[in-house]
């Protein structure tokens, strides 16, 4: 295998080819490296914090896309909203160390690398919500669904699909339920904590929005249970049945909620419609509308925003 094959196959496998904060690490480390040499010492790197990249930043990483002439930026913001950054920069050191044994071993093929998939980022476009006469809701919703998991496909094994589907739902809620209760929204990289018992607690119902149901998230339900909290689970059209699987093997048949996203979706906007064509068209929008605010305020990837055509 060629250096830039592995080097490709490791980014894939740390999902560093998905996000401008996992690609300026990509950016930044390269140039160290090629500034200070290897090998590189990773906790030399750490920021006293522990939980940052010494020196990760927009800044950084703009000058090494500058010296290779490209004058969009990477956002400010690069590093910081990069959650993973500390756990990638430690697999990529190791990786380079490694990398630079081999006789074939060039920092700066490596560089061009991390140029060129930022190049890439730079060029996806948002999702497109195409509404033809007489289409429904819910076939729109699956529509964008396809998108996301045909991007999803072709990008290494980001989880662009769960990605779109909590802020979607994130959406929805906000929307249905706007004046009653507010709707706390959060990166879908950010984990569930102690204090959160899915990804949108609301009342005693905890609401767990997936692409690919499993039983570590069956384990969140049981103990959304013991604690008296209602657990809901939104997925795909083909991981309903799945997450009746699940549930029947746990033996907790009956006791949860199972809904596909599409339906989720579609039937609270025909419902904010009042089930009245132009009245529906407002409700999408304000939906969609709410979703790209919170795709902007949560997420580093513009490109997960959804256009209205």
């Amino acid at each position: 295998m060629k250096p830039l094959e592995r080097l490709r196959e490791f980014a894939a496998q740390n999902e560093m080819l998905s996000t401008r904060g996992a690609l300026n690490v990509g950016l930044v480390m390269t140039r160290r490296a090629r500034d200070e040499g290897l090998p590189l010492d990773a906790d030399d790197h750490v920021a006293p914090s522990g939980s940052q990249v010494r020196g990760l930043n927009g800044k950084a990483g703009n000058k090494v896309l500058f010296d290779h002439g490209v004058t969009q930026s990477i956002g400010t913001e690069a590093g910081r909203t990069n959650r993973g950054a500390v756990a990638q920069m430690r697999a990529y050191v190791g990786f380079l160390n490694e990398e630079s044994k081999r006789a074939q071993f060039d920092l700066d093929e490596f560089e061009g690398f991390w140029v060129e998939q930022v190049n890439r980022h730079f060029a996806t476009k948002p999702f497109k919500l195409r509404r033809e006469q007489g289409a429904s809701i819910q076939s729109i919703i699956r529509d964008l669904m396809e998108q996301a998991l045909d991007r999803q496909r072709k990008g290494a094994g980001a989880m662009v699909l769960g990605t779109m589907l909590q802020h979607l739902v994130g959406a929805k809620l906000e929307a249905a339920l706007a004046g009653s209760v507010s709707i706390k929204h959060h990166g879908a990289n950010v984990s569930d904590n102690d204090a959160r018992g899915g990804d949108f607690d609301i009342g005693n119902t905890a609401i767990h929005v997936t692409a690919s149901p499993s039983d570590l998230l069956l384990e969140k339900c049981r103990k959304n249970l013991h604690s008296s909290i209602r657990p809901m689970i939104v997925t795909t059209p083909k991981g309903v049945s799945g997450a009746e699987n699940l549930v029947e093997n746990q033996g907790l048949q009956g006791r949860i909620e199972i809904y596909s996203a599409d339906q989720f979706i579609s039937l609270n906007i025909n419902e904010l419609g009042v089930f009245s064509d132009k009245s529906i068209s407002d409700a999408l929008y304000d939906v969609i509308n709410r979703y790209n605010r919170i795709v902007s305020d949560h997420e580093d990837d513009p490109s997960l925003c959804i256009e209205w055509t």
